[in-house]
């Protein structure tokens, strides 16, 4: 492990002994916490970006689009929320904590023409959760915090056309995902990040441009991180959207030598059971989940209580299926206070390779 001053080989032993020793707790649903503040244009906008404000930032605030949807620029423009959140979840007894830079990506943040933030989207948002880790952690000094720098499937996928028409045609290329992920795990890495998670994957081909550019990324500075996937089965079809089950996923992203491996989001727990036992049955690595509150209404919002998704949660961590878990879409802190009680009588998920070569 390399000495640079933004790689911590000291948290990675630490990260390491805790998932040897229970099951870990990731942070629940983002988005579905922003959302309680029913921020306004103005409201993303904050002063930074709002129109007439004097700024030294070329660019801050572009006219010709809206901003409000676009919660990774809430690091820059209400950063106050975003620690807040994580602080909620730290308090509900999340050990990790994820970055809110799911579409802090070029090709992401093209759609509000905020490209040249890029960099600085990732930098702040391993910060803030950083300062949010660190202070939690002071508190109990027995039981250290984890950032978890996100790197989500971005807007396109490199493996299926865009066009009814046009079966052939892409959207994005190779190149262009490795150049987009390689810039923003780097600006992570810098901010303080201790894992680089590839999360919410769709489409294989796109997570593996981002383990291609991890992969150079740590041969440049000299030391890497611990790296973790995780993918997402979009239906019952117990498929990603490029069409491969989990194992197949698993077998394609092996080669990074992951810390861990596991399936978020699209499903609820109860449905995403049977993928995650079959990650649990192939996987060389420590295995992760952290699902929806169940399955949308038709007003697309999540009914599932805490209760009811710990209650199930139960049984994964009861049968020796997890080392990590958490909430995505429609979670709260609630909820991962619920998960967290649930899964605390139950020992880790047991594997047989040495836990050091998978960081």
């Amino acid at each position: 492990m390399s000495t640079l001053p933004w790689l911590h080989p000291d948290r990675v032993a630490l990260l390491e002994k805790g998932l040897r020793e229970r099951i870990m707790i990731l942070d629940g649903g983002m988005g579905t916490m922003l959302q309680g503040h029913q921020l306004d244009e103005s409201g993303y906008r904050g002063d930074r970006f709002s129109a007439g404000h004097d700024s030294h930032h070329e660019h801050d605030h572009p006219g010709e689009c809206d901003l409000k949807g676009n919660n990774d620029l809430l690091l820059l423009s209400q950063p106050e929320i975003i620690r807040g959140v994580h602080e909620a979840y730290l308090r509900a007894g999340a050990d990790f904590i994820e970055t809110n830079t799911f579409n802090a990506t070029r090709v992401s943040q093209a759609d509000y023409h905020l490209e040249h933030l890029v960099p600085e989207l990732n930098r702040e948002g391993a910060r803030i959760a950083r300062e949010a880790c660190d202070a939690m952690t002071a508190l109990t000094p027995d039981r250290p915090r984890f950032v978890i720098g996100v790197l989500g499937p971005t807007s396109r996928t490199a493996s299926i056309s865009p066009d009814v028409n046009d079966p052939g045609f892409r959207n994005v290329s190779f190149e262009e995902l490795a150049a987009n992920y390689t810039e923003a795990a780097r600006a992570l890495i810098e901010g303080g990040a201790d894992t680089i998670m590839v999360e919410t994957i769709f489409d294989t081909l796109n997570a593996k441009a981002a383990l291609f550019a991890l992969d150079q990324l740590f041969f440049v500075l000299g030391g890497r991180v611990p790296v973790m996937i995780s993918g997402t089965i979009t239906d019952r079809s117990g498929r990603t959207l490029s069409g491969q089950t989990a194992e197949a996923f698993y077998y394609s992203v092996s080669h990074i030598r992951p810390l861990s491996v596991g399936l978020n989001c699209a499903l609820g727990a109860a449905d995403l059971r049977p993928h995650v036992q079959t990650l649990a049955n192939v996987a060389d690595s420590f295995v992760s989940t952290h699902p929806n509150a169940g399955l949308p209404n038709a007003f697309g919002e999540y009914d599932e209580t805490p209760e009811q998704m710990a209650d199930v949660i139960a049984g994964f961590a009861r049968d020796g299926l997890l080392n990590i878990v958490g909430g995505c879409c429609g979670t709260t802190p609630a909820h991962i206070e619920a998960i967290a009680n649930a899964v605390q009588p139950y020992a880790p998920r047991a594997w047989s390779k040495d836990t050091a070569s998978a960081a």
